[in-house]
């Protein structure tokens, strides 16, 4: 949890049954089971595909992967209307929980307690399945760290610090708990609109299979799949800076919702996203926020609490012992905290590890301008390549993760009819939309600020 920046690591899940999940099997334990497939463009735009610009379709693993590979419309009758050859299909944020509930024993192929996390599994971990072009926005998560682990095919991972934010253009709409999107296309920007991306700093990464890849905190991602199939699992790690985060989007939920619901409904654009179950009441959101804040100040009490007692122990321990302190080598999972927490546990190990051990087994990513980083993606490719080389196809023969939701409900359809107040009639002379109202009020140093006024009120 030292760890500051992106890194690949490259030997440490060959044991995992998890490795077998390619999407012929997954085919096989679904059994017939239709997921839904989020359908996109293969067309690059200058502005991003958000999920609020694509369409869906129920379908089997079985009939995903006969359209992939352009057998008749007969077998792969859900995608009719699509060309493979034009989009792409993406079965993103299936939670395995909830995909493979009848068949439990299946969580254990997954062995996140390997990464020090124990009784950590699949059942804490979400699937994502998708074929060529497929792609997740670039965003941020609000919440945790990740470890995503690439089974089948390969995916390229395009990562920006959390300090690039400004130059990313944030923005809360599509809405979606715990995720800020960017309103520039990573891949393809429009540098007339958007000209402080100019500045944004990417590292870029193509993940293999059986690597992990580490997303720290707050660390921007635009993901996208090289080949024709794809199948990668991915943890969102818990940190104890999520209970203040928690404050900061449901001030933002309350915000977004209060505005957008208010405003005059249109069908040009959806700013709910389909992950969001429903635009929920300002009564709900209130409650929401009260309860969250209640939340942070019970943990702080309890961590100032444990640092004095803490500080007490340590204090005793240099009294009586002139010996070296040791660095935990097998923490509790309640000792893992964010790298930027103040007190406990990180801080002191961060100061006692003197270097990160990156070398052939573990792989910083570093930033494109730096000419490293294509050795560094070549090392992590090579190094698979070598070890993946008897599998020809490629691959091998949020719970509380983050609050996304995976079904869109009808009503939940009608109120993401709504969009900004410039696309009407009425206000089309307007230079202010409501969506730009919106990006300053929910902007995340904003929101991080009225957070700390509003908890200090409660203080006093």
């Amino acid at each position: 949890m030292c760890l500051q920046q992106p890194a690949v690591f490259c030997n440490m899940v060959f044991d995992w049954p998890v490795l077998y999940w390619n999407a012929k099997y997954l085919s096989e334990v679904l059994d017939g089971r239709t997921i839904r497939f989020r359908m996109g463009m293969k067309k690059r735009d200058a502005a991003p595909q958000f999920e609020t610009k694509c369409s869906y379709v129920e379908a089997t693993l079985e009939e995903f992967l006969a359209w992939t590979s352009g057998q008749p419309t007969c077998v792969s009758r859900p995608f009719s209307c699509y060309d493979s050859s034009k989009y792409w299909a993406y079965a993103d944020y299936k939670y395995i929980a909830r995909l493979f509930e009848d068949k439990t024993e299946i969580f254990k192929d997954i062995m996140w307690s390997d990464f020090g996390f124990p009784g950590r599994n699949g059942k804490e971990s979400t699937l994502w399945i998708g074929s060529a072009g497929a792609n997740t926005p670039c965003h941020l998560d609000s919440y945790g760290c990740n470890l995503v682990l690439q089974i089948q095919g390969r995916k390229r991972w395009h990562l920006f610090p959390p300090s690039n934010t400004t130059f990313l253009y944030p923005t809360r709409i599509p809405y979606e708990e715990s995720s800020i999107f960017s309103k520039v296309n990573v891949v393809n920007p429009d540098l007339k609109h958007y000209p402080r991306f100019t500045k944004a700093q990417a590292h870029v990464v193509t993940l293999n299979p059986g690597q992990v890849l580490f997303v720290p905190r707050h660390w921007w991602h635009y993901v996208e799949s090289v080949d024709p199939i794809t199948v990668s699992i991915n943890s969102w790690i818990e940190l104890d800076a999520d209970h203040k985060a928690r404050v900061e989007e449901a001030i933002t939920r309350t915000l977004v919702c209060a505005i957008k619901s208010a405003e005059n409904p249109s069908p040009v654009d959806a700013w709910l996203n389909p992950t969001e179950v429903e635009a929920t009441s300002h009564e709900i959101n209130l409650q929401y926020l009260n309860g969250a804040m209640s939340a942070y100040l019970e943990y702080q009490k309890v961590t100032v609490s444990e640092d004095r007692d803490l500080s007490t122990h340590d204090t005793e321990k240099e009294a009586s012992s002139c010996k070296r302190r040791k660095i935990q080598v097998n923490p509790k999972p309640e000792d893992y905290k964010s790298g930027t927490h103040e007190a406990g546990i990180t801080v002191v190990k961060a100061k006692k590890l003197e270097k990160i051990p990156f070398g052939v087994h573990l792989i910083p990513v570093l930033p494109q301008s730096q000419e490293a980083s294509s050795v560094g993606a070549g090392a992590a490719e090579s190094d698979s390549r070598d070890r993946l080389s008897k599998n020809e196809e490629g691959h091998f023969g949020k719970s509380c993760c983050t609050g996304k939701q995976s079904v869109m409900s009808n009503d939940c359809k009608t109120l993401a009819a709504q969009t900004d107040s410039d696309s009407t009639a009425n206000s089309s002379q307007m230079a202010i939309s409501t969506n730009d109202l919106l990006d300053c009020l929910v902007n995340p140093q904003v929101v991080s600020l009225v957070a700390g006024l509003l908890l200090e009120r409660e203080r006093v």
